[in-house]
C-alpha cells in the first residue's frame, strides 16, 4: 500500500467506503451487507494496508457507523487509522432532524462519536451543502467542533465551486478552522467536476477523494446488467445517462485487451488525475478489493486514456442533493 497526504495526515491511496455495511433493515440501503458480512472485508482492507474509512450518520440510520467503530476497535490501533464520517442527512423525522443548523451539528457529531465508540474522528464532513442555514452559522459550528477536539479536520461534499469558494473565504475571514478535502461525484461517466471544482481544489491544496469512482458499478459490469443495490438505488438512477453506454464499452474493450478487470481500468483512469487523493471504494465481494489493490500499479497508455474518454457527453449536474 502507498500513502499520500490528506492535510498532514498519511492516508492509503485507497479509502473504504463503509455504506456497503449496514443493518438492512434499517434506513433504506437494504442492499447493504449485515455486521457478520462486513467484518471480514474491514479485516482484509486493514491486512492490506488501507488506514482511511469513510462512513456518514445516515448510512443504514446509523448502523454504519456503528458496524464500523466496532470492527476498527477490534482489528486496528485507533491512532493509526483515519476514521472520516459525514453531518446532513435526516437522522429523525419533524424538526431539527437534518440539516447543517448549529444545534444539528452539535448533536450529531456526539451521536456520531457514541456510535463509533470513539473520542473524535479524524475528519468531519458536510454530506451536502444547506442553503437554508446561514453559511456562518455551520462553518462557526464546525470550528467549534474541532477546537473541542471532538474532530481533528473537517471536509466538505458535492456543491458547486462557487459555494466551496464563498465558505473557504468566510472561513479565513473568520479565522475559522478551514476544510481541507472535497468529496464529490467524479468518474469515467461523469467528468463535470473538471471544469471548476478540481482546478480549484488543485490551487486551493485541497484533497480529494471521489465518492462512486465505477459509477455505482456501471463501469464494471454491461450496461443492461443489474443488481440488488440498483433496483432499489433511486438516487443512483439519476445519475447517468443512456448515452454512457458507449463509456462502459470501452471500458470493457480495453480491460479485455489488456487482461485486467474494468474495475482496474477504470480505477486506473481515476487515479491518473493528480488533484486526486484516494478514490472511496465500495466493497462486497473479494475480487473487488483485490481489484482496487491491482489498479494501485496498473498504468493505462495515453491512446487508451484517449479511447475511454472519446465518447464523454455533458451531463446535468448531479449528485449535489
Amino acid at each position: 500500500m502507498r500513502y499520500t497526504k490528506l492535510a498532514g495526515m498519511d492516508v492509503s491511496e485507497l479509502c473504504l467506503g463503509m455504506m456497503s455495511y449496514g443493518d438492512p433493515s434499517r434506513g433504506n440501503h437494504s442492499w447493504s451487507l449485515p455486521e457478520e458480512d462486513s467484518r471480514p472485508f474491514i479485516k482484509a482492507a486493514l491486512d492490506a494496508g488501507i488506514n482511511f474509512f469513510d462512513t456518514a450518520n445516515v448510512y443504514s440510520d446509523g448502523s454504519s457507523e456503528e458496524i464500523t467503530g466496532r470492527a476498527l476497535k477490534d482489528f486496528a490501533r485507533r491512532d493509526e487509522i483515519v476514521l472520516a464520517t459525514k453531518v446532513n442527512g435526516r437522522m429523525h423525522s419533524g424538526t431539527n432532524g437534518a440539516g447543517l443548523s448549529r444545534k444539528a451539528i452539535l448533536s450529531e457529531i456526539d451521536n456520531s462519536l457514541r456510535r463509533l465508540g470513539t473520542d473524535y474522528v479524524d475528519l468531519y464532513q458536510i454530506h451536502r451543502f444547506d442553503s437554508t442555514v446561514p453559511l456562518e452559522e455551520t462553518l462557526e459550528a464546525l470550528h467549534d467542533v474541532v477546537k473541542s477536539g471532538k474532530a481533528r479536520y473537517i471536509g466538505a461534499s458535492s456543491m458547486y465551486a462557487w459555494q466551496f469558494a464563498k465558505a473557504l473565504f468566510t472561513q479565513r475571514a473568520n479565522g475559522w478552522t478551514r476544510f481541507v478535502s472535497m468529496q464529490n461525484h467524479y468518474n469515467l461517466l461523469y467528468r463535470e467536476e473538471e471544469r471548476e471544482m478540481l482546478p480549484f481544489c488543485a490551487d486551493q491544496g485541497i484533497a480529494v477523494i471521489p465518492w462512486s469512482p465505477l459509477a455505482r458499478g456501471r463501469l464494471v459490469r454491461d450496461w443492461d446488467s443489474t443488481t440488488a443495490r440498483t433496483e432499489t438505488d433511486e438516487f443512483g438512477s439519476t445519475l447517468y445517462l443512456e448515452t454512457d453506454r458507449a463509456i462502459v464499452e470501452q471500458v470493457a474493450a480495453v480491460a479485455s485487451a489488456r487482461g485486467v478487470s474494468r474495475a482496474q481500468v477504470a480505477l486506473a483512469w481515476l487515479r491518473r488525475n493528480p488533484v486526486v487523493t484516494a478514490p472511496i471504494v465500495g466493497v462486497t465481494k473479494p475480487a473487488q478489493l483485490d481489484d482496487a489493490l491491482a489498479a494501485l500499479d496498473f498504468e493505462l497508455t495515453g491512446d487508451e486514456v484517449a479511447q475511454l474518454e472519446s465518447g464523454y457527453e455533458p451531463h446535468r449536474i448531479a449528485g449535489h442533493s
